[in-house]
């Protein structure tokens, strides 16, 4: 075999340099490494399995084996065309993922972000194509290998607020996570969960207890929150993973007889948070309001004052709502019911003396979760006893909060509280308002 020594080869004429003829191989030796004639696409693997963190080199695969643990493949400084292959060795992937991590401030799919290959016996191939979109994947046997830096979801009715996405369930749904964020923060969601508010008892009856209210603001969906919000306190945070989340919102109570309990609503849940459904009014006859989210008012009776039902019963951090009024007593006549308490404030209890208005309801809570300030869970007003036209029923609370009717010789009816907002229903028999719940979260 003859060998020719040279430091270089050029060409005598025109623009082409041929090496070898038809049917030859041109081979490297062996040690030798080539420079200016780029990669086919294909990569040279690396038979020996990774196991701890590593730096990849371009134009090499490797097989990363995380049977003992996570661990992380940290990319090679980019250049076009540079290209690295990795491959689930033992099928653990699902198990203890691999972290891939760009080199400094380059990218994955148009991201400065680390991304993970958590699916079992996945293998990808990452190609540098540029600084805009930095690694792309060109081939995968399993999922798409790009970054998704906020949270995807389903469920509800879906509204956005600036960079916000708001999910909001007036009836029982499903908050569908598809796709977390690998930015950690970004997993944290907001929410405002209202319970349905209690009804307002008969005959004297004090107002409903306004449903519980909970919130909880993440730092990175800005908006007003209430004062109520609980982020703060960790046991309030929902960190979203990919799941479904059943909703339940709670109905409001429904008014019963004078001779039955007043009916409490039905709590409203997302997650691990639980808002309590609102107190009944307390009725005619000695009857007490009743506790729970917000206390319904006491009701009115010629045989003493009877007491407001305590709020935020059981107890949250921040409170969930507040009791709710005294009923009045006028001696031999009937007195007037108190207010039911609402989420920010105590429900009024009912002025003594004969013939005088029904307690107000409590004021509910304002939150722009939604990207509109909105009041809700007010206390439903007390009810009124009234030989003639001059004596009303007790306002309701802000949020919602059905107003007091009248008893005796002049009669009003009073009203409901508001759909989904969780607002207590006035005294006489008035039903108490559904309650809602609202979820919100960083999409862009």
């Amino acid at each position: 075999m003859s060998k020719i020594e040279v430091d270089a080869i050029d060409k005598q004429s025109g623009s082409t340099l041929t090496l070898g003829g038809s049917g030859t191989a041109v081979t490297l030796g062996a040690g030798a490494t080539q420079t200016g004639f780029g990669r086919t696409g294909t990569v040279d693997w690396q038979t020996t399995p990774k196991t701890a963190t590593f730096t990849a080199v371009s134009g090499e695969g490797y097989f990363c084996n995380t049977t003992a643990g996570a661990f992380t493949c940290n990319l090679p400084a980019g250049s076009a065309g540079a290209i690295v292959s990795l491959a689930d060795y033992a099928g653990t992937f699902q198990t203890n993922k691999l972290t891939v991590s760009p080199n400094g401030s380059e990218k994955i799919g148009g991201l400065n972000i680390d991304v993970t290959l958590s699916t079992e016996g996945q293998s990808v191939t990452l190609i540098y194509v540029d600084g805009t979109q930095g690694w792309v994947t060109t081939s995968d046997s399993s999922e798409n290998v790009v970054g998704n830096a906020f949270v995807v979801a389903t469920g509800g009715t879906i509204t956005e607020d600036g960079n916000c996405k708001v999910h909001t369930f007036t009836g029982p749904g499903t908050f569908t996570v598809t796709c977390t964020a690998v930015v950690a923060a970004n997993n944290e969601v907001s929410y405002v969960v209202v319970a349905g508010g209690g009804a307002g008892g008969q005959t004297t009856g004090g107002g409903g207890g306004a449903g519980g209210y909970r919130e909880t603001k993440s730092p990175v969906t800005p908006y007003t929150a209430s004062p109520l919000d609980g982020q703060p306190s960790a046991p309030n945070r929902i960190t979203v993973t990919a799941t479904g989340f059943p909703i339940v919102v709670g109905a409001g109570g429904v008014g019963a007889p004078s001779t039955d309990p007043t009916n409490a609503g039905s709590n409203s849940t997302f997650s691990t948070i639980i808002a309590t459904g609102g107190g009944g009014g307390g009725n005619y006859a000695g009857k007490v309001g009743n506790t729970g989210g917000s206390g319904g008012g006491g009701a009115g009776s010629a045989g003493g004052p009877r007491a407001g039902g305590a709020g935020n019963t059981p107890s949250t951090t921040p409170a969930q709502g507040f009791a709710g009024g005294n009923g009045a007593s006028t001696g031999p006549c009937n007195g007037s019911g108190g207010g039911g308490g609402g989420a920010t404030v105590v429900g009024s209890n009912a002025p003594p003396g004969s013939y005088t208005p029904g307690g107000a309801g409590g004021a509910g809570a304002t939150s722009s979760i939604n990207g509109t300030p909105t009041v809700r869970a007010g206390g439903g007003g007390g009810m009124a006893y009234s030989p003639g036209p001059s004596v009303t029923g007790g306002a309701g609370g802000t949020g919602g909060g059905g107003a007091g009717g009248v008893g005796g010789p002049t009669t009003a009816a009073g009203s409901a509280g508001t759909v989904n907002t969780g607002g207590g229903g006035g005294g006489n028999n008035n039903s108490g308002g559904s309650g809602i719940v609202i979820i919100r979260y960083k999409f862009q």
